[in-house]
């Protein structure tokens, strides 16, 4: 294909289709759209056997690549989830009568087009669709070469339940995967309103550089856990460990551990043994290094300068032993994606100053980064995690679907 506009000009069009269904309607069909999917589960896992054949098992986006048979009834229950959800497009948000008799309203409205750049994870592809769907706007995704077969089965089965419910089934569509492709869709002012880019810190930086097209970006996870010396240490390594190894190639993952020195010898006496089942590779400055040689755990490594502000994505972890809380606020701020930070500590005051100081899309307190996810926080999904600022912070999902449009009713008013 040598040019999208044909299939850009088609998702257009298919705007006043989706955003004139009504509100049952879209419930309706996400929910029958969930029972599709259960009821393919077994041809949806032949076409990502596809994919993961062709990937290597030491690539850590494999993970996000594989849909199992559990995940598969994850993305059901979140499209019911999200069926569930009140609809945020077409909400009064203001009502005045001016003096010259003129009524004006103010009202949420779908953002339009939704474009969508992602790699490897197909259950974005079912995810984004229905956020969209439930939002009134027209999705165009464009995965990645290595999830081809997976979101191709996912997008038909979507267009398939579309046609059913007489909706134009180009509200939602996926773009073809040539590279060549991909300047043509950020510059498509005329057609796309928003792109969101997910995935690594070089697609982002790619998207953000070269898109003409809005930009909400998704950004790279660089996520810290901060032990402070009040923490209560065996909780502490039980997060820690969770933060790491649960699922170590999604954003919400932990990355860098900070220790306070004065708990720093105890606190990984009790990390070490439950890393060690999960041969967790450790980058660690000199004194980490000291202390876990000391405790005889195999995995370990002198940091390196770069294995800080580094997103891992796999089994892998750096650890900086730090003076106290200014020190690890002063490393967060200069290395933090903005994305996920957590501080461990029965002191209600150093918690406190951490939540105000430290500038990320979610703060936590004595819990797992691991929580950062449009669904867990009652969202049904998202599209992915904001680290800006405008627009989107967080989850981005339904609600923040829309924009805002002035509607004024007039009785042949004119303007002296």
């Amino acid at each position: 294909m040598q040019t999208i506009q044909p299939l850009l000009e088609q998702a257009q069009q298919a705007g006043v289709s989706i955003r004139t269904l009504p509100d049952t309607e879209k419930q309706g069909l996400l929910r029958k759209l969930a029972a599709v999917i259960l009821i393919q589960s077994d041809n949806i896992s032949a076409e990502n056997k596809k994919d993961l054949d062709r990937m290597p098992d030491e690539d850590p986006k494999k993970d996000r690549l594989l849909l199992t048979p559990a995940r598969i009834r994850d993305l059901a229950s979140s499209l019911e989830d999200i069926a569930g959800l009140p609809d945020p497009a077409n909400v009064l948000m203001l009502e005045r009568r001016l003096d010259n008799g003129l009524l004006v309203q103010k009202k949420t409205v779908p953002l339009g087009v939704v474009g969508v750049i992602y790699e490897s994870r197909p259950n974005v592809t079912v995810d984004v669709a229905a956020l969209c769907i439930r939002s009134g706007n027209v999705c165009v995704l464009r995965g990645g070469t290595d999830a081809f077969h997976t979101n191709t089965i996912l997008v038909t089965l979507i267009q398939g339940v579309l046609k059913e419910f007489g909706v134009d089934e180009h509200a939602v569509q996926l773009l073809p995967t040539d590279r060549n492709l991909v300047t043509e869709m950020l510059t498509a002012v005329k057609y796309i309103d928003i792109i969101i880019p997910r995935g690594s810190e070089q697609l982002i930086e790619f998207v953000r550089a070269n898109s003409r097209v809005p930009v909400i970006e998704t950004g790279a996870g660089v996520c810290h856990t901060y032990v402070e010396k009040t923490a209560d240490l065996l909780q502490a390594a039980a997060i820690v460990t969770n933060a790491k190894v649960s699922r170590p190639s999604v954003c919400n993952a932990l990355d860098t551990v900070l220790v306070d020195e004065a708990v720093a010898a105890d606190f990984l006496a009790l990390l070490a043994p439950q890393l060690l089942p999960y041969a967790v590779d450790v980058y660690a400055d000199p004194l980490a290094l000291k202390l876990l040689q000391q405790q005889q755990y195999p995995h370990l490594f002198a940091a390196q300068p770069e294995d800080f502000g580094r997103e891992f994505l796999s089994l892998k972890c750096s650890v900086k032993v730090v003076s106290g809380p200014a020190e690890a606020l002063s490393h967060i701020q200069r290395f933090s994606s903005r994305h996920s930070e957590a501080i461990i500590s029965r002191d209600t005051a150093v918690s406190e100053r951490f939540l105000n100081e430290v500038d990320a899309a979610a703060v936590y307190v004595n819990a797992s980064t691991r929580f950062t996810d449009g669904g867990v926080f009652g969202l049904g999904a998202e599209i992915g995690i904001s680290t800006q600022k405008l627009h989107a912070r967080g989850p981005f999902a339904l609600e923040k679907l829309v924009t805002e449009k002035w509607f004024i009713h007039g009785d042949g008013q004119v303007r002296g």
